[in-house]
């Protein structure tokens, strides 16, 4: 089953996103031989945001790292039974301090000149070093980490900033943009310097992206074959927000993949398309808790989670097919596989969150809104649009509940480009309904703890000594030694109600005349082309 990082789907189905691997059938179901494989043919596919910048070294949106799938080849390709096969790199040694990588020979620039251990060791530099704020310190490489190439052994040689417990699955999926670009964040923005199966031949913001697959790339995953039937030579990318829209193009086979989470998603099972399924995160809830805004005290926070009917929510999020979240983990490899969640969530009680509130010095208003020193509770509630329609239909059943309560909620339904901007930027907001999916425990640390934005992505501003002190302990123990560790950490979180994770999804994505498997969107390596 080839596939994918363990890295990030971060926020949000496509907002932010990380890892993983599915499998699917052929075209129409059955095995590979019911369909006739193609060549040369054109792969087109959905993505319902624009990625805006394609910069692998600062973005986490997971409509850009779809896009930079095709660009950008890692040193290796983690699969989602854990499994790791060659990426760039032929060889490896790893633990928690530091690790040695062998290259492929023969790798090349999208321009044909030679990717050099020197190249390599300069991009996990640039992560690794805390004055170039990339988002993915922390979260794939420890700020501090060093890397040393050696062009005539080609390999690349990477000492940790500090310990990490997955470091070969880290480092190694971070996305390898050529020499040329390392130090060009215009040149990175646009798409170029690629490294991988795709070059970027013409991009029209919220519109499509089109890509054209290099004749000279060989260092496809494990043992995969570039001469093998089915490869695509172009891949276009359509913005198509509106799911039924999408629906409707893959059925009619105007596009070969599209991404379906709601109601459609029944008609287009029934209509015996491929489908590759995707488990994800889908309901996540996080608050505010920056100094002045009402999700800073615990206290609110408790009273609005009270407020919520979770199970119900969740049925209107998902269509009636999500899971409760056992952990925040929830794609493959997910090492730890253990239900962290149970019995720390408050029950659904009215009564006694209108009473926090009272307790904590909010009272009702001659309006209905509750007020404390002689300031509203009015708050903005943040939704992803990848959530779909159903994401839409949570958010105005949360607006309701929380009115309810005496508090005034303002919903802004955002795209990719403007959910980053709003929590990694603005900080224009109190509570969060763009999901956090990852495929390591460790991937969550810089999201909850440390600098916040601009400096970190510590959007929420969360302060838990709890958390921090667990996650220094597990890091030090190697893959899943350290799991008792991360699943205390993540309790930590559930207990100050720093995030309330109550809904999980069958991520379902379809294809007319194609399969392929997924991760952090679809492995170009993985798309076979049928007739």
């Amino acid at each position: 089953m080839r596939s994918r990082t363990p890295l990030i789907a971060l926020i949000g189905v496509t907002a932010l996103a990380l890892t993983s691997c599915a499998a699917g059938a052929p075209p129409g179901g059955g095995d590979s031989t019911d369909g006739v494989l193609a060549d040369g043919k054109t792969f087109t596919a959905v993505m319902a945001t624009d990625p805006g910048t394609l910069d692998p070294f600062t973005t986490t949106m997971g409509a850009a790292r779809q896009i930079d799938r095709y660009l950008y080849s890692r040193l290796v390709e983690v699969q989602n039974d854990g499994d790791v096969l060659p990426g760039l790199a032929a060889e490896w040694e790893a633990d928690t301090e530091g690790a040695v990588f062998t290259l492929r020979d023969g790798i090349t620039c999208e321009d044909g000149t030679p990717l050099t251990a020197t190249d390599v060791a300069r991009n996990i530099d640039y992560i690794g070093d805390p004055a170039n704020g990339s988002p993915l310190a922390g979260l794939q490489v420890q700020p501090g980490t060093k890397a040393v190439g050696d062009d005539a052994a080609g390999t690349v040689t990477v000492t940790s900033g500090r310990p990490d417990a997955f470091l070969l699955q880290n480092i190694g999926s971070i996305s390898i943009v050529c020499g040329t670009v390392v130090d060009d964040a215009d040149a990175r923005a646009a798409g170029e310097g690629a490294t991988g199966m795709f070059t970027l031949s013409e991009s029209i913001p919220n519109s499509q992206y089109t890509l054209t697959r290099r004749d000279d790339f060989t260092w496809g995953p494990g043992d995969w074959d570039p001469k093998q039937p089915g490869l695509p030579e172009t891949v276009i990318y359509r913005v198509i927000p509106n799911e039924t829209t999408a629906a409707n193009l893959v059925v009619s086979g105007e596009v070969n993949a599209a991404l379906v989470l709601g109601p459609d998603r029944q008609r287009l099972r029934d209509a015996g398309l491929f489908v590759s399924e995707l488990p994800l995160a889908a309901g996540q809830l996080f608050f505010n808790q920056a100094e002045g805004r009402p999700g800073a005290d615990q206290a609110v926070r408790e009273a609005l989670v009270q407020a919520l009917d979770l199970g119900q929510l969740r049925q209107v999020l998902t269509g009636g097919e999500g899971t409760e979240a056992k952990s925040l983990v929830t794609i493959a490899p997910n090492p730890c596989q253990a239900d962290v969640v149970d019995g720390l969530l408050p029950e659904f009680d009215e009564k006694t969150a209108a009473a926090s509130l009272d307790d904590a010095g909010w009272e009702v208003g001659s309006d209905g809104i509750r007020e404390k020193d002689g300031v509203a509770m009015e708050i903005t509630l943040v939704t992803p649009t990848t959530l779909g329609n159903g994401g839409s239909a949570a958010a105005e059943l949360m607006q309701a509940s929380w009115k309810t309560l005496g508090v005034a909620v303002t919903i802004k339904t955002l795209d990719g480009p403007s959910v980053s901007e709003t929590l990694f930027a603005t900080g224009d907001w109190d509570v969060s309904a763009v999901p956090l999916g990852v495929s390591l425990p460790s991937m969550l640390v810089p999201f909850y703890s440390g600098p916040t934005p601009p400096e970190g992505t510590n959007f929420a501003s969360i302060v838990n000594d709890e958390y921090s002190a667990a996650v220094t302990s597990a890091s030090s123990k190697p893959g899943t030694d350290g799991c008792e560790e991360w699943g205390a950490a993540e309790q930590a979180l559930f207990s100050s109600l720093s995030v309330v994770p109550y809904a999980n999804n069958v991520l379902t994505t379809f294809g007319n005349k194609a399969t392929f498997t997924e991760g952090d969107g679809i492995d170009p390596a993985s798309i076979r082309m049928y007739e």
